[in-house]
């Protein structure tokens, strides 16, 4: 392959994401297979080369095509790209790992970790497919204004420095830069907890605490995940770069992120289900504060904000509470 114009992709997942990505490497000349659980969807993506339901109004290139036929999906695939929730993801994987090839390059673009075992996406690829070449997509970049060809910067992850070149090279273009790394877990670790933090941040913006407050949740929050990331063997400088700070800062601000909505609407008082229902797509954030509280243990990390969220999730803490005892916290040494 000398280019991405010769590369043929299988993206798994016609969400937001999973489109806005499909209909970039799409654009730049690969040919692109998007599939969708949904036949129905499928068949009017394919048709009217929109997603009506995740991005509607933005036309998608004409030479995406769309289905939901797995094996016509990922047929003789380079790469197949998983964009699919990760709560389902691992089952996914199971259930279908006789239909995916083994010669494809596996690429993540989801984030968060597997509910109830808190494994890694490539944990969970590698258990159920084995050795096969993996990449890892993060950084901040929220789906509508990829698919509306505004200006990103991406972190493509790989333990292979070739596998996360051809990776880069089939999304970059003069608006899309990508900065390869071979740091996984820590790209991994910083996409799935930074969820949690917008949580935070959300339900800190919703009381109305303002900028200030939500600076330093920010702040400490990039703390506390460092700190787990050293422990797992993380590399300190992905956590302040595109994958780790820049992500987080995007997802803490501003209101495209789910899990910042989630949390105002928390702060509003909505049950956890009602606020899912209102916002009707996935909060990853919801299960990765349940991981990030189960990682935290495990590797002996104090990690006050991911717990204050975890307990407002599944210890029923009010959130006001939870926010006030963050606050009454001695503060520890910055250096």
């Amino acid at each position: 392959m000398s280019g991405p114009e010769h590369t043929r992709i299988a993206v798994l997942g016609a969400g937001s994401w999973g489109t806005a990505l499909a209909a970039l490497l799409a654009a730049n000349g690969a040919r692109v297979r998007l599939w969708a659980r949904d036949a129905e969807q499928a068949s009017a993506i394919d048709r009217d080369h929109q997603n009506a339901r995740y991005l509607p109004g933005i036309d998608l290139p004409e030479t995406l095509r769309a289905g939901s036929d797995l094996s016509w999906a990922v047929e003789d695939a380079d790469q197949v790209w998983l964009v699919l929730p990760t709560k389902i993801l691992g089952e996914f994987l199971a259930e279908h790992a006789a239909a995916l090839p083994r010669s494809a390059i596996y690429v993540t673009a989801s984030k968060g970790f597997e509910p109830g075992t808190g494994r890694r996406i490539d944990e969970l690829v590698a258990g159920a497919l084995g050795d096969v070449p993996f990449a890892v997509v993060s950084g901040p970049t929220f789906a509508v204004e990829v698919a509306h060809g505004r200006p990103a910067a991406l972190a493509v992850g790989s333990r292979d420095r070739a596998v996360a070149e051809q990776v880069a090279d089939a999304l970059r273009n003069d608006h899309i830069r990508c900065y390869p790394s071979s740091d996984v877990v820590g790209i991994e670790l910083a996409g799935g907890l930074k969820n949690v933090l917008a949580i935070a941040a959300g339900v800190s913006d919703g009381f109305g605490f303002g900028a200030n407050t939500r600076a330093a949740l920010i702040t400490r929050g990039l703390a506390e995940i460092m700190r787990l990331g050293e422990a797992m063997g993380a590399r300190v400088e992905t956590f302040t770069g595109l994958a780790g700070l820049g992500d987080l800062v995007l997802t803490c601000t501003d209101d495209h992120s789910r899990n910042r909505q989630f949390g105002l609407r928390l702060a509003k008082g909505e049950s956890v289900e009602a606020a899912v229902a209102g916002i009707g797509q996935a909060v990853e954030g919801i299960s990765a504060a349940r991981e990030g509280h189960r990682l935290a243990q495990d590797h002996g990390q104090d990690m006050p904000i991911t717990e204050g969220v975890y307990r407002v999730l599944y210890d029923g803490l009010p959130a006001r509470q939870a926010v006030a005892e963050l606050l009454a916290r001695d503060p520890r040494p910055e250096d």
